[in-house]
């Protein structure tokens, strides 16, 4: 094995130009780790804030982007056993994925469900990890609930939207095109909301009112999403689009129940991630490998080309999930 790798790395905070192609020295699989030879890298928003300098890593994590990836074991570190060298895995990545090469925990990977692709597999972790822990284990969503998830044509709505009709729930979903709507719609959405058009609040409030919302959105949204919930609803906010900072009358929580919770995966402990790993196995894997869910896959690019599909990923036209070919 050589002692460098390709990788693409950012150079400065900035814009998609700001990721250039670099070389690196391999990485070493610590204690509890393996090292995966990468197929594909899945491209997501966290990887932009990274870039424009507002999500810095954690300080044991690579500075490189990339928070999932699929490919092949090619090291175990010391007190590994569930892997062996040649497995083919998706992984959850503290960091470092937009690389040929990558380390990650052990208890982190994934096998690659049955049937399925690398290409698909690289598609899996960030967004699964994601609503498993944000919209099962957080938000308690339970079968024939209303579940209202924002920006339904991203890789987390894509992913809301099947796992929710999959587990029974009654899933509505806001888009920016009918395009998209109509994505939605045949990917399990019930009833697709196109905000320009129309407004979720009196959709949601016509219907009973959402017993859970996933929102990525934040700013403005955040008191409209307080009236859209029915009593005794529940909040779970992801990330803020809009931003994280809004005025708020309490009052409503109070008096209708209300629950405002919300998380980020990357800064939670490698125990919390393994833990998600392992419902996810037993509950989610068995769908996927049985065809019954699937990510939804926009487009592909080269590594080298990472500013480019970093580019498309900010323009808001995709449906589903941007990936990087290493």
């Amino acid at each position: 094995m050589a002692d460098t790798m390709r990788a693409v790395e950012i150079t400065e905070a900035g814009g998609p130009d700001v990721l250039k192609p670099c070389s690196r020295p391999m990485p070493v699989a610590a204690s509890g780790e393996v090292v995966i030879k990468v197929a594909y890298a899945g491209v997501n928003r966290p990887d932009a804030l990274q870039r424009a300098g507002l999500y810095a890593p954690p300080p044991t994590a690579s500075d490189l982007p990339g928070l999932e990836a699929s490919g092949e074991v090619v090291a175990l570190g010391e007190g590994v056993s569930d892997w062996s060298v040649g497995d083919q895995v998706c992984a959850l990545l503290p960091g470092g994925g937009y690389a040929e090469y990558v380390a990650t925990p052990a208890a982190h990977c994934l096998p690659v469900p049955d049937g399925m692709s690398l290409k698909q597999a690289a598609c899996l972790p960030e967004t699964f990890f994601t609503v498993w822990s944000n919209v099962f284990q957080r938000g308690g969503l339970k079968a024939g609930e209303r579940f209202l998830v924002h920006g339904g044509a991203s890789g987390i709505g894509t992913t809301a939207i099947q796992l929710a009709n999959a587990l029974g729930a009654r899933v509505f979903a806001t888009v920016g095109t009918q395009e998209k709507a109509a994505a939605c719609a045949a990917l399990g959405a019930e009833r697709t909301i196109v905000y320009r058009d129309e407004d979720f609040v009196d959709i949601m409030r016509a219907e009973g009112g959402a017993h859970l919302i996933l929102d990525m959105v934040g700013g403005l949204y955040i008191p409209r999403n307080i009236r859209a919930l029915a009593d005794e609803g529940r909040l779970v906010q992801i990330a803020f689009l809009q931003g994280p900072k809004v005025e708020l009358n309490f009052a409503q929580v109070m008096l209708r129940r209300l629950t405002i919770t919300g998380s980020t995966l990357r800064p939670q402990s490698d125990l919390a991630k393994a833990g998600i790993a392992a419902e996810l196995r037993e509950q989610v894997w068995p769908l996927l490998s049985a065809g019954r869910i699937a990510p939804v896959m926009d487009s592909e690019y080269a590594l080298e080309d990472a500013s480019a599909a970093h580019a498309h990923m900010e323009s808001n036209t995709h449906i589903g999930k941007i990936v990087l070919k290493v």
